[in-house]
């Protein structure tokens, strides 16, 4: 029997993302990033526990990437849609990153996430995001 974990949060991106990204559609330039958002809409999930990150993305949700808090390094965010929503970079010690796009609550689950960090990985994430 697997150890139970606690969800923080468990949803897709934003919708307001998704609403923006229609509307500048009709600028015809943002057509691309209104199909980037349309799919992140349909097939991107984030799951925030207190054990790890996962990030469920990819054609039709088949890739998935999961990071154990130890692992992380750093992790920056940028408010987005006049603060509503936010985007959140997590830096993993091998250098490599996870890209969280149009995050709900993204300042909640960036404190979340803070908690569950080691000192250094705290300091050097420092007040971003805050």
């Amino acid at each position: 029997m697997g150890i139970k974990e606690e969800v923080y949060y468990n949803g897709g991106p934003h919708r307001g993302d998704l609403i923006l990204n229609i509307l500048l559609a009709f600028t015809i330039v943002a057509l691309p990033l209104t199909a980037a958002s349309i799919v992140r809409a349909l097939w991107l999930r984030y799951r925030i526990t207190d054990r790890r990150i996962s990030v469920t993305s990819g054609w039709m949700g088949r890739d998935r990437v999961d990071v154990v808090y130890s692992q992380v390094a750093k992790v920056v965010t940028v408010p987005r849609g006049l603060g509503i929503w936010g985007d959140m970079v997590v830096t993993l010690k091998d250098g490599s990153r996870i890209e969280m796009r149009a995050l709900p609550k993204f300042r909640d689950i960036y404190s979340y996430i803070s908690s569950k960090l080691s000192a250094d990985a705290r300091e050097a994430s420092g007040a971003i995001g805050k």
